[in-house]
C-alpha cells in the first residue's frame, strides 16, 4: 500500500462562546486570526505552513467538529477514499475554505476525519515576514506561543479496535499502547502518519457518545518555552490541569490547561523520531510511566474527562467506569511508588 497519509493539517472544534475561545487563543496561546467566514473563526500558530491549523465554530458545548489530514499526493487521496468506502464506510467530497476538494467521513467510533491534498500556503507579507527563508512568519511576540498544531487525542470505546481500523484502513502505524497492571484492558493508544511518536492518539471511553475528543495539542520547540508558557499562563490566572512533566510513551514534555469552553489543549515539546517502516508497537503499563514517567504524582481525575460530556446509565460523568479511573489515577501506590 502506498503512504496515504502525511500530517494532521487542522482541527476544527466548537464553542459555546466563540468570542471567549478565539480571543484567548489570540492573547494566552499566541494564535493569528486570519479568516472570519460565516460564525466561523481561522486561526494559525506562527510557525504552520498552511493557512490555518485551528477552526474555531459555534456550537453548544465542546466538541470536535472534525480532524483533518494532508493525504501525500493526490493519488493517495484517490486510494484512500477507495480503501475507506471499501471498509463500509461512506462519506462525502466537500469544498473547504482556502483548500477547495476534501473528502470528509465518520469513522466507526464517530469521530469526523476530513482528507485533502490541495491546501493553501501561508505566505507572510511586509513586518510579519520572518527573516529565516524557510519560516512561514515571525515568531510570536507571545511567550510560550507555539509553533504548530501536533497532534489530536480522541475517545472511544474499544482502543485496540480503534487503532486496528484505521493501521489497516489509512496506514496509521501503530507505535505503543498501555494495558492497566491489573487486567488486560487496554487503555490508551498513540498513532503516527509520520516519523513523531505520534499524531493521534485515542484514550478509552466508557460512555455511550460517539465521537468525542480527549483533546489536542500544540508544539513548541524546547522545554523551555513550555514552561515559559506555564509560567505565564498561571500569570494570568489560568489553571495548569497537569504538567509539566514528561510521558513515558513518546517521552514528550506536556502540559494540560483548558480554553475558555472547557475543552483541554496540551502543550508538547521534546519527544523522539521513529523511522522504523516495520516497527512493532511496544505495550506499557501505567506503573512503568506510560503516562508520567516521573512517577512522582497521579493524574488528576479531571484528566479523564473528553467532550462532549458523557452520557448514558452506564457511564460515570467522565465516561471512564470508576476501578480503570482510579487504576489510571494512581497507578504507583499498588506498587510500592505511591
Amino acid at each position: 500500500m502506498i503512504k496515504l497519509l502525511s500530517h494532521l493539517s487542522y482541527v476544527a472544534i466548537t464553542s459555546p462562546d466563540v468570542e471567549a475561545s478565539v480571543a484567548f487563543y489570540v492573547e494566552r496561546v499566541g494564535l493569528t486570526v486570519v479568516d472570519r467566514i460565516d460564525g466561523a473563526v481561522y486561526l494559525r500558530c506562527w510557525g504552520d505552513y498552511y493557512a490555518y491549523s485551528v477552526v474555531v465554530l459555534p456550537g453548544d458545548e465542546p466538541s470536535l467538529d472534525t480532524m483533518a489530514w494532508r493525504t501525500s499526493s493526490l493519488e493517495a487521496l484517490d486510494k484512500a477514499v477507495q480503501r475507506i468506502e471499501s471498509a463500509g464506510v461512506q462519506g462525502e467530497w466537500v469544498d473547504v475554505h482556502t483548500i477547495g476538494r476534501a473528502y470528509r467521513f465518520t469513522g466507526p467510533w464517530g469521530h469526523s476525519m476530513t482528507l485533502h491534498w490541495d491546501v493553501t500556503r501561508h505566505q507572510a507579507q511586509g513586518h510579519t515576514a520572518s527573516i529565516y527563508p524557510d519560516r512561514p512568519e515571525k515568531r510570536s511576540t507571545v511567550a510560550g506561543a507555539p509553533r504548530q498544531l501536533d497532534h489530536v487525542t480522541i475517545a472511544a470505546s474499544d482502543v485496540d479496535a480503534f487503532a486496528a481500523w484505521y493501521n489497516e484502513v489509512l496506514g496509521f502505524r501503530i507505535m505503543a499502547r498501555t494495558l492497566l497492571d491489573e487486567a488486560p484492558i487496554s487503555v490508551f493508544s498513540v498513532l503516527t502518519t509520520n516519523e513523531k511518536s505520534h499524531d493521534l492518539g485515542v484514550v478509552l471511553d466508557g460512555s455511550s457518545r460517539a465521537g468525542r475528543v480527549n483533546h489536542y495539542a500544540f508544539w513548541v520547540d524546547t522545554r523551555e518555552e513550555l514552561l515559559i508558557a506555564a509560567d505565564t499562563l498561571m500569570e494570568h490566572g489560568i489553571p495548569i490541569e497537569y504538567g509539566p512533566s514528561i510521558h513515558g510513551i513518546g517521552e514528550q514534555n506536556f502540559l494540560y490547561y483548558r480554553e475558555p469552553s472547557s475543552l483541554r489543549i496540551e502543550l508538547n515539546t521534546g519527544g523522539y523520531r521513529n523511522y522504523v517502516p516495520d516497527w512493532e508497537p511496544n505495550t506499557w503499563k501505567p506503573s512503568l510511566g506510560s503516562n508520567n514517567f516521573y512517577r512522582n504524582g497521579a493524574m488528576p481525575m479531571s484528566m479523564t474527562e473528553s467532550f462532549p460530556a458523557a452520557d448514558g446509565p452506564s457511564a460515570t460523568e467522565e465516561g471512564v467506569p470508576d476501578e480503570i479511573r482510579e487504576a489510571l489515577l494512581n497507578p504507583y501506590a499498588k506498587h510500592g511508588q505511591g
